[in-house]
């Protein structure tokens, strides 16, 4: 057993060291000389950098903090096992969950940006894929249909976790068979409790500012033909140059 204890507590490590990757931060800084915790919503997230820096520097924001997440959680599944834990396959799916908080604990205060992140909603979206693929499709879905209706992505995400433990009790028990277990675990259920409860609390300014009328809205394609405009004037202005 203690070499199971040393590997859960090194994959653990890891799990904080990968959330800590301060993706909107380094891309910021080095692509853009911009510090997006210094402008929008200071938040150093996908939403804040479409807004601050656009399309082109919030999709590969969204790609690492989303693989943060599902490399996170799927760490654990390269471990080897004594065969005590084996024989309570229940205990591998908690060491998951653990997982999912760590990795999220690591991008909300990350310790490569002065532990000022972002609130975790794509690292978050990442974990649960790793471990229930079909109800994370299911909460993105949710997202994206009160994105498109609203156009608040605060909104989106904190409706996607409320549906989350919904999720959780009704379509998760298929995908533990697999470990020889008939229901989904009351672990899984109470940590998508919990991920609903973190997720209104890491928004709850965001719900103060929809309920005042504050709250920016985010309509991708504005920001899509804002770039193109942009592109379009600098292309423009190169070509007058060589002339």
């Amino acid at each position: 057993m203690v070499i199971t204890y040393y590997c859960i507590i090194t994959m653990l490590i890891a799990a904080y060291l990968l959330g800590s990757i301060p993706s909107a931060v380094w891309i910021g800084k080095r692509y853009y000389g911009v510090d997006v915790r210094e402008h929008g919503s200071k938040n150093a997230g996908t939403t804040n950098v479409l807004r601050v820096l656009g399309t082109r520097a919030a999709i590969p924001v969204f790609v690492i903090d989303f693989l943060k997440g599902f490399l996170a959680v799927t760490l654990f599944t390269l471990l080897k096992y004594d065969e005590g834990i084996q024989r309570f396959p229940v205990w591998i799916i908690n060491l998951k969950i653990v997982a999912v908080f760590v990795v999220a604990l690591g991008h909300i205060f990350p310790i490569f940006a002065g532990f000022r992140g972002g609130k975790g909603v794509a690292t978050m979206l990442g974990a649960v894929t790793g471990i229930q693929p079909n109800v994370a499709l299911l909460c993105f879905a949710v997202w994206f249909v009160v994105f498109m209706l609203w156009h608040y992505v605060s909104l989106a995400s904190i409706a996607a976790g409320g549906c989350f433990p919904i999720f959780a009790s009704i379509f998760a028990g298929s995908m533990y068979a697999r470990y020889g277990l008939e229901h989904t675990p009351i672990t899984f259920v109470v940590f998508s409790f919990i991920v609903a409860i973190i997720l209104v609390w890491t928004h709850r300014k965001n719900i103060g500012r929809i309920l005042d009328g504050t709250e920016p809205k985010a309509r991708i394609w504005e920001y899509l033909a804002r770039e193109i405009s942009l592109n379009d004037g600098e292309k423009n202005a190169d070509t007058n140059e060589k002339k």
